[in-house]
Order: C-alpha cells, then structure tokens, then sequence
C-alpha cells in the first residue's frame, strides 16, 4: 500500500503562485508515475500533470505554460509549481501515485487533497 500526503495549497490572489508537495510512503515500486489531478465543485476531477521517474512529463493543456512538476526519486515526493494562478484553477488538487506493471499501470493511489483557492 502506498500513503500520500499532501501540503501547500492555500488561499492566492489571481496572477499569483502556489507550490504544493505531496509524499509517498509505503510500498514504493522503482518504476512509477506521481502526479496532480483536480476537481473544481461541480466538475469531474481532471488531469493536471504528471511525471515519471524518468522524468517525463505530461501537462494538460490548460496549465501549460504556467505550471511546473517536478520531483525527488531518492525522497519519493512531487511538487507543482503554480504561477500565472487565475479563479479558473480554484479546486482541491489531489496527488496520484501508480506504478508501472509490465506495459501497462497498477492500482492508483489517492491522497486526500489540497485545496487551492484563487480570488479574483
């Protein structure tokens, strides 16, 4: 089983920046993909980018551009830099975890979520 622990989201103004972390612990596969996913009141929760451990990344259109992933293999965490923040990312932003099984992913792993709110 794989625990993930989200921290840094918060209350910004439009036009400014978050950073939000999330780390892994547990069983930890050596291949694996973490990432950011959101949901906004009402919407579907969403991809907002994701980063394996060779460091390939994958951004949604939306947040190309203005935010970074990034992350530490050695101490199993993710980060997403934030800037440019406009009312339309407001949603609690959840960390994802799944590891690489043959050509294909295993089980996904959830934490519970960072809410980010932007005020225009």
């Amino acid at each position: 089983q794989v625990q993930l622990v989200e921290s840094g989201g918060g209350l910004v103004q439009a036009g400014g920046s978050l950073r939000p972390s999330c780390a892994a612990s547990g069983f930890i596969a050596r291949n694996n993909e973490m990432g950011w996913y959101r949901q906004a009141p009402g919407k579907q929760r969403e991809l907002v980018a994701t980063i394996n451990t060779e460091g390939s990344t994958n951004y949604a259109d939306s947040v190309k551009g203005r935010f970074t992933i990034s992350r530490d293999n050695a101490e199993n965490t993710v980060s997403l830099q934030m800037n440019s923040l406009n009312p339309e990312d407001t949603a609690v932003y959840y960390c994802n975890f799944r590891p690489f099984v043959g050509l294909g992913f295993g089980m996904n792993h959830w934490g519970k979520g960072t809410l980010v709110t932007v005020s225009s």
